[in-house]
């Protein structure tokens, strides 16, 4: 018999984590290839996990609820046993090596390293002695945090079923952190033929994160309390950790895309009978942006540390809402190498796909630059915030009809023009100020100079 290990596979370049939403198979059950195991959600994306082989499942490493890193072991499938034939992995202990002339003397040796466990465990706390449930990854990190089982009780899970999750013991720490240090436990040291056993006192909180802890805020009679869903907790933490890692700042260019407007007008019926789609103003504008960063190739990076990785390939990030109210951020890869109707297909059936939940968690991975239409809700323009590991975002206004002088070789009036404002966030850490505003002057010169005799 042989067994195989399903791991939590690569969700994208920024997606360490994700969480186990879902069971779709029992223990016993039989696996076809690429059927779905469970499901799990990120920041990103609620996406199932499909089998990589065929076989029946025997070990469920995680339960719902559970934060799952990137690479760890989730499902463990043994590819050549029929159902109802299961063998269920279990922990085995080591053999103990035979030093001892005497079954008297192994013996010794078992009881001692029995008390060893004995006195460490009743030293840590008692997590088998509650009724309620606790994930693995939070029972480690009580542990680590030296948070007794009687605290742990009293914590308000937001899980499912009220389970304590990841995030609502950290805000617990974090809370308790700032009425004192944390009190350290102590384990006694047990010497059993020369060697110790010795818990660590738990890290107090850095003055960093007291700073940061939680507000709490109290809700008034009538007020709605409304439950942060998964996904919106997960983007909330990803816009935090984005401000904290990167150094925004903004450049905002106004342009005219009058030629834009006039060409779209004429051609877009012709271009929905051809091609049956409808052609928005979104694939011109990523056109664009990815002409912009073929000519400043240094907006299309990403900074490890004190390295810039300058990538290769041109993966646009388009910023999609959906229904519920939060957002997707669907990858078009490649983009320098689509033309206008390939960049109209695209964005459409990633923007339909998006809206119906139905996107694969390949295309919400790679994208090197993220492109938002804040426009799309009414905004003149906005400071988007930039899209972790990338180094800058741009956020497309409104387009309105606006009064404008008009320079003309016989003199200058004033006339309507179509006008939109183009916000250029950009990480201050990698990009000075000079190339992040010749970049969106790049993509503002691009729309101004639109042929407005071009052919489809």
């Amino acid at each position: 018999m042989s067994n195989f290990e399903l791991k939590l596979p690569q969700m994208g370049e920024s997606v360490a984590e994700a969480t186990l939403t879902a069971w779709l198979k029992e223990v016993g059950d039989t696996i076809e290839l690429d059927e779905a195991i469970f499901e799990i959600a990120t920041d990103k994306v609620d996406s199932e996990v499909p089998s990589e082989v065929e076989g029946v499942l025997v070990e469920k490493r995680f339960d719902v609820d559970d934060v799952v890193k990137v690479g760890e072991v989730v499902a463990v499938i043994q590819t050549d046993a029929a159902a109802g034939e299961v063998v269920v992995a279990t922990e085995t202990q080591p053999e103990i090596e035979e030093v001892a002339e005497s079954s008297e003397q192994v013996a010794q040796i078992e009881n001692e390293i029995a008390a060893v466990k004995q006195t460490v465990t009743s030293a840590q706390p008692n997590f088998g002695s509650s009724e309620r449930f606790y994930s693995p990854l939070v029972k480690n990190i009580a542990k680590e945090e030296g948070i007794s089982i009687e605290e742990l009780d009293n914590i308000a899970g937001t899980g499912k079923e009220g389970r304590v999750t990841k995030n609502d013991i950290l805000a617990f720490i974090a809370a308790r952190g700032g009425n004192g240090d944390v009190q350290k436990q102590s384990t006694p040291t047990v010497e059993v033929q020369h060697q110790s056993v010795e818990k660590a006192d738990p890290p107090k909180p850095s003055p960093q994160k007291e700073a940061l802890k939680p507000i709490g805020v109290e809700a008034k009679t009538g007020d709605e309390i409304i439950p942060l869903t998964r996904m919106g907790k997960l983007i909330a933490q990803h816009m935090v950790d984005s401000v904290s890692t990167s150094a925004h700042v903004q450049s905002f260019v106004e342009v005219d895309v009058t030629n834009v407007v006039n060409w779209r007008d004429k051609v877009k019926k012709q271009f929905e009978a051809r091609e049956g789609e409808k052609l928005t103003f979104t694939p011109i504008f990523m056109e664009a942006v990815a002409t912009a960063l073929k000519k400043y190739p240094m907006m299309n990076i990403s900074l490890d540390g004190d390295k810039v990785i300058k990538k290769k390939n041109i993966n646009l990030g388009m910023a999609a809402a959906l229904p519920d109210g939060n957002l997707i951020v669907p990858v078009i890869k490649n983009a320098d190498q689509l033309n206008l109707v390939g960049m109209a297909k695209t964005v459409n059936d990633l923007a339909n796909r998006a809206r119906n939940n139905e996107l694969k968690p390949d295309e919400i991975k790679e994208g090197t630059y993220t492109v938002t239409n804040v426009g799309s809700f009414g905004s003149v323009f906005g400071t988007p915030i930039i899209n972790q590991p990338q180094v800058g975002i741009l956020a497309l206004g409104a387009i309105r009809k606006m009064p404008s002088v008009i320079e003309t070789p016989d003199g200058d009036f004033i006339g309507i023009r179509s006008k939109m404002f183009l916000s250029h966030s950009y990480d201050h850490r990698v990009v000075n100020g000079a190339l992040g505003g010749m970049f969106v002057k790049e993509v503002a010169d691009y729309l101004q100079a639109w042929d407005i005799n071009r052919e489809i």
